[in-house]
């Protein structure tokens, strides 16, 4: 734009000297004239710097006016990337979020399965050992060792069924059971053999 004024005002210099010039060269030409002349193309100099310096406000004007819009158009741009990433990442980490605690609940659900899992199996273990040892007590007894008695034991509660020689013999085998390590209490279902007895 600078360049433009330059350009413009080495024109108007240019036309002054060749008016001068020209005046220079003519006889006839009084002193008013070659003035009147001189002032003609002043003014004409000076309309045209007018004109060319309203045309170069008018671009600067204009350009600002197309920078200023550029400006707010890439704010507008930012602000709505912005938003835009700040909605990803809430949404990211709320999904985040929700798959962590996804699997928290799955983790602590197959916690409980293996503790639920081992305890049975814990109990199964302890039970069939429970029945090994008051078999073994009661094939160890002297009192009982000949009887015909059967054991079971859930969850640390002892089964007797079976016969035995006596009523005596249904309380042994009971205290036999019950003096052995983890069981809980003992149920009978003994009978006396009443063909022994006979005998």
């Amino acid at each position: 734009m600078k360049t433009t004024i330059l350009v413009d005002r080495a024109l108007v210099i240019t036309c002054l000297s060749a008016v001068l010039g020209l005046a220079g060269c003519q006889q006839e030409g009084t002193a008013e004239k070659t003035g009147q002349k001189i002032d003609r193309a002043a003014e004409n100099a000076e309309q045209k710097i007018e004109q060319a310096t309203e045309k170069a406000e008018i671009k600067i004007e204009a350009a600002k006016e197309s920078l200023d819009k550029k400006a707010d158009e890439a704010g507008e741009y930012i602000d709505e990337s912005t938003d835009v990433s700040k909605g990803a990442l809430e949404k990211a980490g709320k999904e985040l979020d929700q798959a962590t605690e996804k699997a928290a609940e799955q983790i602590e659900g197959a916690q409980e399965s293996v503790v639920d899992k081992a305890e049975t199996a814990g109990k199964y273990i302890d039970d069939s050992v429970i029945t090994t040892k008051v078999k073994t007590a009661i094939l160890n007894d002297p009192f009982l060792y000949s009887s015909h008695i059967e054991v079971t034991t859930d969850k640390g509660i002892v089964k007797l069924s079976g016969t035995v020689d006596s009523e005596k013999n249904i309380a042994r085998a009971m205290e036999v059971a019950g003096s052995q390590e983890n069981v809980q209490s003992v149920q009978s279902d003994l009978t006396v053999n009443t063909s022994t007895t006979g005998e």
